[in-house]
């Protein structure tokens, strides 16, 4: 009874908008760093594009979206998806309810397929699409193969971005997760572009897929590197 009442619309709902609120304080309690800062007027001819982020560093990852920019979070459609994709929306993102999946049985199950297709709409209307990178459950910060598909069959950059606070709680969990406290110094490092070709094969997608890892992983140590230098 107790697992059914914490799956239950209106718990799931208020644990989401305590969520949101819970993050939009830490947000408006900590001092904000860009890097580079002027990345936002230099991508604007390359709109839309495809945000990479890695699971577990993503919680203020909606206020890396600039007002008016038209942004969409690819988030699962579990319980604990549900709870992100409801404090994702009250923070002004747009949803696909979807995520990848290891094996091959898991797509259909994750809604995978549907995902890519309507991340693939989206691209074609001008939304950003933001997803993590890595697939649950693991391994953490390893890249998978669905984003850089995406870039090539919708000819869309990726951008791999990464959020940090000074002030944070590391959490054992699969994802490596930390949670964001208020009064930080918060950092928000982009890395450069990665373009996939639209006759890229087997070979070509992998170096894409490194790449997408490799980025990550810098915008990442940079972004820590960057609230600990203030």
């Amino acid at each position: 009874m107790l697992k059914s009442l914490g799956r239950h619309p209106m718990v799931l709902n208020a644990i989401g908008s305590m969520l949101a609120g819970y993050l939009l304080a830490v947000r408006k309690t900590s001092s904000l760093v860009v890097d580079p800062p002027d990345f936002y007027e230099k991508v604007l001819p390359d709109l839309p594009m495809i945000v990479a982020m890695w699971h577990g560093q993503h919680f203020l990852m909606p206020f890396a979206r600039p007002d008016g920019w038209d942004v969409r979070a690819m988030i699962s459609r579990s319980a604990d998806g549900e709870i992100n994709a409801i404090a994702a929306r009250k923070l002004g993102l747009g949803l696909i309810r979807a995520s990848g999946a290891q094996k091959a049985h898991q797509v259909t199950k994750r809604g995978g397929m549907r995902g890519f297709i309507e991340a693939m709409r989206a691209l074609r209307e001008g939304g950003t699409v933001a997803l993590t990178a890595d697939v649950p459950k693991g391994p953490a910060r390893v890249a998978g193969l669905g984003i850089v598909q995406l870039a090539k069959h919708s000819g869309r950059p990726i951008v791999p971005m990464a959020f940090a606070t000074s002030r944070h709680i590391d959490l054992n969990s699969w994802d490596k997760a930390s949670i964001n406290l208020p009064f930080s110094r918060a950092a928000l490092a982009i890395g450069d572009m990665i373009h996939v070709d639209a006759d890229a094969g087997e070979e070509a997608l992998e170096v894409a897929r490194k790449k997408v890892e490799d980025g990550l992983n810098e915008a990442t140590e940079r972004a820590y590197r960057l609230v600990k230098a203030r």
